[in-house]
């Protein structure tokens, strides 16, 4: 008996040693993964055997397998914290269960499961694939009837892991060595492209900045690109309204037409790049943003014959096309610089008045006075945010209205801030959001407080707060004033935070101890419990842990706050955890 053993050890390891041979004979990952996972079949004699490997985004997946029934195993991919596989990279050692489905020492992950039961998975046994010190994931082997992985064919999987992990990690230096030298070779040639792209590209660039040397105007520089180019070039503003279009002598394209241009100008502008399309009439027209800083001065579109402009050519006229775009921006910026330093008054005179109130100082007074601002009717205090547009930008768009409405505008405090003479405040709140929403193109909430006693900055730190939690509660895209959010405000008082501190104490301030000391995480567990009103399987889901998992949070939080979670319907609980998940958005630093 135990010759025939020997005989058997002696024969496991003579094709351990072959197989590894072999395995090192190969180059391509896939090929090598294959041979990995055929060579562990034949070698371990299970039902079915398969490879995964920790990816860039921290997920076990499947990667080959040898002897499975359904196609769609390949596409297993799990946390890898999770299952017998979790437990393998964590341990990096061998670990096996007898019954998959039965086991409760390993967490199931519910998409694995789903996968393994058309291929009758049952008994599992899993080895780490180990490269110089790290655990890039777990070969297994798998039987579709119960039983138990004796010692003899743990250690022989286990060294042909080994095995296995050299024969991985030579496939993939031999992978980044050939995708190194494809890299390099796609490196000297795109140098011998960009030295004609700089040449050229340099002489039109000394034409242009000679043109704003000598004086020239952005009609100067839309001909100079004309005759240079080809085609046509049409100078449009940042609401699309065409300012001028020249042609060169050999074109006769006409002007296209605002509509024409539309839909390519709101791409450009949304997304900062150049575009380019090609109409059914075979006219290729490329359009690219000016810009300054954050600011969207306009768009510059050049219109030429698709066939004609295709190629490097193409890409060399596209990119003098976008140089010129910053020659336009500077002569842009020269014509606003009186409407720049206006607005930089303004912007000085608000926060003047922030600061410096309640009341106005004779100074003060005077300053907007001469403006033609009647200082003592500003009381309207409107704050102004969009996630696409930063504070700056958003301001610039408050000042025309300001100075249609005799008011003033500027950022404060990192915010787009307006102040506006008394009027019907609902009404003006909701004209002001119809008007940046139209210019923008995009969401944008604004928000609007009325000023007591000249007291601008508590209404500015009150619109402010509201505007978070209009935010927080999913209302991107809105102007209201303040008084449909009062019991928000009132809660988020900066002069009451100790009483809402002691709510919330009172509430969950044990589950908070809790989480901090134990590094757990029972508060949002909750949150997500509640949100989807007590429903375990959905809250499971929505945090992806199995139910078993959720249920043991839930037991235990219930015997943090004293309650039974499962049957109460506890709402200060709730109310408690809501204004815990508001507050940090809500109350100003």
């Amino acid at each position: 008996m135990e010759s025939r053993a020997l005989v058997r050890r002696q024969r496991e390891l003579a094709s351990l040693y072959a197989t590894a041979k072999s395995l090192t004979a190969l180059g391509e990952l896939d090929e090598v993964l294959q041979s990995i996972v055929h060579h562990a079949h034949e070698l371990i004699g299970t039902d079915f055997t398969y490879l995964s490997l920790v990816g860039p985004d921290g997920r076990l997946s499947a990667r080959a397998a040898e002897g499975t029934i359904s196609p769609s195993f390949l596409t297993a991919s799990i946390p890898a914290d999770v299952g017998l596989g979790g437990k393998v990279l964590a341990s990096r050692s061998p670990h096996w269960v007898s019954n998959y489905a039965a086991s409760t020492v390993i967490d199931h992950d519910p998409t694995f499961d789903r996968l393994v039961g058309p291929e009758a998975l049952v008994a599992l046994l899993g080895v780490p694939l180990v490269i110089r010190g790290d655990v890039v994931g777990a070969l297994f082997a798998a039987d579709r009837a119960e039983r138990s992985f004796h010692a003899g064919e743990i250690a022989l999987l286990s060294a042909f892991a080994d095995h296995a992990a050299v024969a991985l990690d030579n496939a993939r230096l031999y992978e980044a060595s050939r995708n190194s030298l494809r890299e390099l070779q796609n490196a000297y040639r795109r140098i011998e492209e960009q030295v004609a792209v700089v040449e050229r590209a340099q002489a039109m660039h000394e034409a242009l900045t000679g043109v704003v040397l000598e004086g020239g105007t952005p009609d100067d520089v839309a001909q100079l690109l004309a005759d240079q180019l080809g085609g046509s070039v049409t100078l449009l503003d940042r609401t699309g309204v065409t300012l001028l279009h020249r042609e060169s002598a050999s074109s006769s394209s006409r002007a296209p037409a605002g509509a024409d241009l539309a839909d390519a100008v709101e791409n450009v502008h949304r997304t900062g790049r150049c575009a380019t399309s090609v109409d059914p009439d075979g006219v290729a027209r490329s359009v690219a943003p000016i810009r300054a800083g954050d600011s969207y001065l306009g768009a510059l579109a050049w219109s030429r014959d698709a066939v004609a402009y295709r190629g490097v050519r193409d890409d060399m006229d596209l990119r003098t096309l976008e140089r010129a775009t910053h020659i336009l921006g500077l002569l842009i910026l020269k014509e606003r610089a009186v409407a720049e330093a206006s607005e930089r008054l303004s912007g000085e005179l608000l926060t003047e008045l922030m600061v410096g109130g309640p009341g106005i100082s004779p100074t003060q007074r005077a300053r907007t006075r001469a403006r033609n601002i009647d200082a003592d009717r500003l009381e309207l205090v409107l704050v102004a945010d969009s996630p696409a547009l930063s504070a700056t930008a958003l301001s610039r768009h408050l000042h025309d209205i300001a100075r249609e409405r005799s008011g003033l505008a500027g950022e404060h405090l990192g915010r787009a801030t307006m102040i506006l003479p008394r009027a019907d405040d609902d009404r003006t709140v909701e004209e002001v959001h119809s008007r940046l929403r139209r210019t923008l193109g995009r969401p944008v909430v604004v928000v609007g407080e009325r000023a007591v006693n000249q007291d601008w900055a508590r209404a500015f730190s009150l619109a402010s707060r509201c505007g978070a939690v209009m935010r927080a509660i999913g209302h991107t895209d809105l102007g209201a004033t303040t008084g449909r959010y009062a019991l928000y405000a009132m809660l988020f008082d900066t002069e009451r935070v100790r009483e809402l501190d002691r709510f919330v104490a009172d509430t969950i301030g044990p589950l908070l101890d809790y989480d901090r000391r134990r590094g757990t995480d029972l508060v949002d567990t909750l949150a997500v419990y509640f949100v989807h009103r007590a429903n375990v399987a959905a809250t499971a889901r929505a945090l992806h842990v199995h139910v078993n998992t959720l249920l043991k949070r839930l037991d235990r939080a219930s015997e943090v706050l004293g309650l039974d979670l499962r049957q109460d319907n506890d709402l200060e609980l709730r109310l408690g955890l809501r204004l815990h998940q508001l507050r940090p958005v809500a109350t100003p630093p």
